[in-house]
């Protein structure tokens, strides 16, 4: 089983917004504010929730997102910025900038009662079967040693109850890969592969699954002359994705399928519903169905969805 879907489904603002191209406008045919994820819903049958990585979620939440979405779907849950970068001193700082965090081996610091919380919002999806994985990003600058091994094998210890996912950009952990792969396998965790722009200490991958458990894959886009410094946080992930570009993942994707129980395939290429259009094709060349609805402001801006979304799926009005 290989499920498509895209990083966040909630954009309302700023220059790359969802509003008005991939959700209709407020009022168009009873749609309402928050609706949007029962609509992402009829699309995909899984989502990465982003907003988690900034805010905990609550149970209350968590248990509304359950409500809104068809039985099946699932939701992989981004784990808090606290459990995987050094923070700021100071209540909502964010954090720390990269050359700073890196000084003096600067390691997170999250406490017992975070990752207490942290479960505690994840209970209504996990009694409900519908949470997937949970997925644990690390920066750029979390290199491989003997102190990151041994925080990340604590992580790990800590959130063992769930299927983990584990998103490391920087080189020293594939050029160590029998060390990584060695503690994957204890905590059955997948090692996230990744598609994003290249440089010299960026993370090197064969996107094949570590574990038979499950298989965890984001594509992040290729904007490499945003990548690191985006006039707008945004703007670096502002890159479509062509067919060709992507059949290759369809592949990959395909041929994981066979090898685990289940398979995740996400877009974070959000910027101007980007990622929704390339695991729309995603889907497509997986041999899945398009559906759900397709308002013309979407067709018209990505002709490459006039190919593939069905007479019945596109809205008129």
């Amino acid at each position: 089983m290989v499920r498509v879907g895209t990083s966040g489904w909630s954009y309302p603002s700023g220059r790359g917004t969802w509003n008005g191209i991939f959700y209709p406008p407020a009022g168009a045919g009873g749609f309402r504010a928050g609706d949007e994820l029962a609509y992402y819903a009829e699309h995909f049958d899984t989502v990465e929730v982003n907003s988690t990585f900034y805010r905990p979620p609550t149970a209350a939440t968590t248990a509304r997102w359950v409500a809104q979405t068809p039985a099946g779907f699932e939701f992989s849950v981004k784990l808090h910025q606290k459990f995987s970068h050094v923070m700021a001193v100071g209540r909502g700082a964010p954090p720390l900038p990269l050359a700073e965090a890196r000084r003096g081996s600067a390691l997170p610091r999250p406490t017992q009662a975070d990752a207490d919380e942290f479960r505690a919002g994840l209970d209504p999806m996990a009694a409900s079967g519908k949470l997937g994985a949970v997925l644990v990003q690390f920066p750029a600058g979390f290199h491989h040693d003997g102190e990151t091994l041994a925080y990340l094998r604590g992580l790990l210890g800590a959130f063992k109850d769930y299927p983990m996912a584990v998103e490391l950009r920087h080189r020293s952990w594939s050029d160590a890969a029998a060390a990584t792969l060695g503690l994957f396998d204890e905590f059955q965790a997948a090692w996230v592969q990744i598609d994003e722009p290249k440089f010299r200490l960026s993370i090197r991958q064969d996107l094949a699954p570590n574990i038979e458990r499950f298989y965890y894959m984001r594509l992040h886009g290729r904007n490499a002359a945003q990548w690191w410094s985006p006039e707008a946080p945004e703007d670096r992930y502002n890159y479509l994705y062509s067919t060709e570009e992507l059949r290759p993942f369809a592949e990959v994707a395909s041929a994981a399928g066979s090898k685990v129980r289940k398979a995740y395939l996400y877009l974070n290429n959000h910027f101007a519903a980007k990622s929704v259009v390339n695991a729309t094709v995603l889907k497509h060349q997986l041999g899945q169905p398009v559906t759900g609805e397709y308002r013309p402001e979407l067709l018209e801006t990505y002709p490459v969805l006039q190919e593939i979304v069905p007479p019945q799926s596109r809205h008129l009005i």
